[in-house]
């Protein structure tokens, strides 16, 4: 039912308990950058496009200690969980940051 990737097995184990996929909901998508000032650009480049961010330092990865968190309101499919993640990534690359990960309240 899932593909055989990171999203595939998010999402399988998910639906394995319990979690009703057919329901949409806010899913965060985090995005780390090395810097301040680039977590602030990604940030104001998201909210351009419409979605809720948040910019926080974290310490769970030294080399990329900021963190934005991307809100998006959505069905939690594999297709648009996994092309809204290339599309972030790709906007987060210009500016030295990357993907790392997304998640959601469980829905029963």
């Amino acid at each position: 039912m899932f593909p055989a990737d990171e999203n595939g097995d998010v999402l399988r184990r998910m639906a394995e308990h319990g979690d009703n996929l057919s329901i949409a909901r806010d899913i965060d998508f985090i995005v780390v950058f090395p810097d301040g000032q680039a977590a602030q650009k990604f940030a104001g480049t998201v909210r351009g496009w419409g979605f809720e961010s948040s910019i926080e330092h974290v310490d769970s990865v030294p080399s990329f200690p900021w963190e934005v968190c991307v809100v998006r309101h959505m069905l939690p499919t594999h297709e648009g969980i996994t092309e809204f993640e290339q599309r972030l990534g790709n906007e987060a690359a210009l500016v030295g940051g990357r993907n790392d990960g997304w998640g959601s309240m469980q829905q029963d």
